[in-house]
């Protein structure tokens, strides 16, 4: 409890500082409509809690020390930091650390240890962070992708959570009101480690890991959700786009986001900003706030003025603070979002771009943080912050909406504000366990490692010079951070750790496995003749059909008494099927490359073991580096091709064999395990804090027990990392991992 102590009187304090008389904001979920009076009722509920807790706090220290004692007595450490840098790559970080651009991270690895870490199968952010959180593979924690199909309908279905409406509403006129909260639950099984430290009165720290979206209450503990968590819309990130340029027709010449065509009347515009849907009206409908942009004399800014905000100026090719948007439902009732807004040009178009609009986490409309006066802690003492899970924009990117410039600026300012919040968490605790996960090195990667390989089919026509360095400047700025807590590095009290829940590879050529099942006789269109469809299943005959593809690596079987209209027996013709299958999958090849483009195929029920193995797709596609689920097949589409060119910004990927991309792991202390898991972690962390390690868990200690010095130290050689899997042919550095230059290059090709 003694990190609890300030924390106590600084939420006080920013519960005191927004507290807003007569203004009732509104509780939301994703089409989950609201409940009156929600977010007010809980911080009233908090601030009480956090007065008592300040009155009681003696009376409880005493009781603790008579009844608990000292929780860390049997601990070989008092404090563990792990610095989560989601996708950090063993091979470039190898690469980069002889280059000489990242010395903390040598020193780090020479004092301690380097080693690559085995990720999760299928080895995709959720599944691996969410193993990360409870020391179990999918098949006990039920994560197996981002999206799931729901057997009903073959529709997609978000993996992590379940959010619906208020089970009564009152009628009032045109209103319905809700009666209570919007159902809200997390879909991830199991439970995690830190809330079996919490029991054992050893305080946490959590921000930003993915998949913990909605909180999870825990003792002795505070949270900050990551990926998942929706924006105000109750999207995984919807951006907005204003121009006066358009398209034949008259219609919006961009695509993706919400598109507005603006009209020019001199140097004024006016148009409105589309928020979330309105669910206390019976008609529906979504909430907007008109807006007045003007245009100055000069060109290089404009000022905006939006209804309910301070007007602020808007200069071409800067982005704005964020702003807060306050949409009106009615009755009083009110909710609040945050968003950036960028000029990009004035002239001969208009051009106006707007983030996703992210829940204010000053006035939470809906619950993101635990308790729920942390995320308010961290706004007031820091400054409005993302709170969108996914909250670098790739899709605006992806969509050509936005360019390079623009979405590694608001990757930077995301990372500096993750960056703010793990410093004040370190600072704030001298004990315990801190976590935070930084999301920039993943999507960097993920739209820029196109830049790494000359030849990616993403580049035709375009200058590879300007962010060739790119993902290199990435990697730098987390050396940077290194640097700025040597202390913990050096601190014989603190155990220090580096992760990566995957690494990355190229992605050059996307599969379409729902057109591969249609031409191999194992999905069937509903009209005789077609040979593609649309975006989940639109036009498959599912009367015939055996198998269909939905995520980045899952085929399921058309299951008799399982999917709506399954035809697949279970027993002999389910095994005979998905073996099959795994076998002529495996032995894919790609016409164009004449390379193979499946390293393996797990069948589940072979693969885990788990009590949610049956929940799992049947089948998991291991790719090879450079290949991946299409686009297309991702959202249950069918297209002409089974295998073509990714043309997309997003040119670096890992949803292929785990084999191929393993995280990192870096300690300020050596281990007693050559090969690390990230299944691992948990366990480790459990002992090193003196506790058993939970019966559920399949992971293991990978420090000495007696705390002696292990036998695994210093960097990882080029061998060890060749022998992790980590080195396939297809990735950007193929004959010698670490190389450089135009023969890898040309090799990669």
């Amino acid at each position: 409890m003694n990190a609890l102590r300030p924390w106590a009187l600084a939420a006080v304090l920013a519960l005191l500082l927004v507290a807003e008389p007569g203004a009732a904001y509104a509780y939301i979920g994703p089409g989950a409509g609201f409940a009156l009076g929600g977010s007010m009722l809980v911080l009233v509920a908090t601030f009480a809690l956090a007065f008592v807790i300040i009155l009681t706090w003696p009376l409880r220290l005493v009781y603790r020390l008579l009844t608990v004692g000292n929780p860390y007595k049997s601990a070989l450490t008092k404090r563990v930091v792990i610095l989560g840098l989601d996708g950090m790559d063993p091979g470039l970080t190898t690469k980069f650390i002889r280059e000489g651009r990242m010395p903390n991270f040598a020193a780090l690895a020479e004092r301690g240890v380097f080693r690559p870490l085995d990720t999760s199968m299928p080895s995709m952010s959720p599944v691996a962070w969410s193993t990360f959180a409870t020391g179990t593979d999918a098949s006990h924690h039920c994560i197996y992708d981002f999206l799931t199909r729901d057997p009903c309908t073959y529709g997609p279905m978000l993996s992590s959570t379940d959010i619906g409406s208020a089970k009564r509403v009152l009628n009032i006129g045109r209103y319905m009101i809700p009666l209570g909260k919007p159902r809200m639950r997390l879909l991830q099984k199991s439970q995690h480690f830190w809330k079996l430290l919490g029991e054992k009165h050893i305080f946490s720290i959590i921000q930003r890991v993915p998949i913990t979206f909605p909180p999870v209450p825990f003792k002795n503990g505070l949270l900050l959700s990551g990926m998942c968590v929706p924006d105000l819309r109750g999207s995984q990130g919807t951006f907005s786009f204003f121009s006066t340029e358009t398209a034949e027709g008259g219609e919006a010449k961009f695509i993706g986001g919400e598109q507005t065509v603006l009209r020019r009347k001199g140097n004024v515009i006016r148009s409105r900003l589309v928020g979330p849907d309105n669910s206390m009206l019976a008609s529906g409908g979504r909430m907007t706030i008109p807006f007045t942009l003007t245009i100055a004399g000069d060109g290089n800014s404009a000022r905006m003025e939006i209804t309910g905000a301070d007007p602020f100026t808007l200069e071409v090719g800067k982005y704005s603070e964020w702003v807060e948007l306050t949409f009106k439902a009615g009755l009083g009732v009110k909710v609040s979002g945050i968003a950036k807004f960028y000029l990009i040009s004035t002239s001969p178009h208009v051009n106006l771009y707007m983030t996703p609009i992210h829940i204010d986490p000053e006035n939470p409309a809906m619950p993101i943080s635990h308790p729920e006066v942390y995320a308010i802690y961290l706004a007031k003492k820091q400054g409005k912050y993302a709170t969108l899970g996914l909250a670098e924009d790739t899709w605006s990117l992806n969509n050509r909406v936005i360019d390079e410039k623009l979405f590694f600026e608001q990757a930077m300012d995301i990372y500096e504000e993750r960056e703010r919040m793990f410093l004040d968490a370190v600072k704030q605790s001298k004990s315990g366990l801190v976590t935070t996960v930084f999301d920039t090195t993943d999507r960097v990667q993920h739209m820029f490692y196109r830049y790494l390989d000359h030849t990616h089919p993403a580049n035709e026509g375009k200058d590879t010079e300007q962010w060739k360095d790119a993902i290199a400047r990435v990697y730098e700025k987390a050396d940077q951070l290194l640097g700025k807590v040597s202390h913990l590095v050096e601190d014989p009290g603190t155990v220090f750790m580096v992760i990566s829940d995957h690494g990355f590879t190229n992605f050059r050529r996307g599969v379409n496995i729902n057109a591969w099942l249609r031409d191999n006789g194992y999905l069937f269109m509903k009209d005789e003749g077609a040979r593609s469809g649309g975006e989940y299943f639109e036009g498959v005959d599912w009367s015939r059909t055996k198998a269909f593809a939905l995520g980045l690596t899952g085929i399921f079987i058309n299951r008799a008494g399982r999917e709506k209209s399954g035809i697949v027996a279970e027993g002999k013709e389910y095994r005979e099927l998905v073996e099959e299958l795994a076998a002529k999958l495996e032995a894919l090849i790609d016409p164009a490359t004449g390379e193979k483009c499946v390293r393996r195929v797990a069948i589940s029920q072979q693969f885990f073991e788990g009590p949610y193995r049956f929940d799992a797709p049947d089948l998991l596609v291991g790719w090879e580096g450079g290949y991946r689920h299409s686009w297309e097949c991702a959202v249950g589409e069918v297209t002409e091709e089974v295998i073509s060119d990714n043309c997309k910004s997003w040119s670096g990927d890992h949803c292929v064999d785990p084999s191929i991309v393993p995280g990192v792991f870096f300690c300020n202390r050596s281990i007693a395990e050559e090969q690390p898991r990230l299944v691992d972690i948990p366990a480790t962390v459990m002992r090193l804090f003196g506790q058993d390690i939970p019966g559920y868990m399949q992971g293991k200690m990978i420090f000495p027990e007696d705390g002696a010095t292990g036998s695994v130290v210093g960097m990882l050689d080029p061998h060890t990392l060749q022998q992790s899997g980590a080195a396939p042919g297809a990735l950007i550095f193929p004959a010698e991992r670490y190389g450089s230059g135009p023969e890898s290059e040309k090799a990669s090709a």
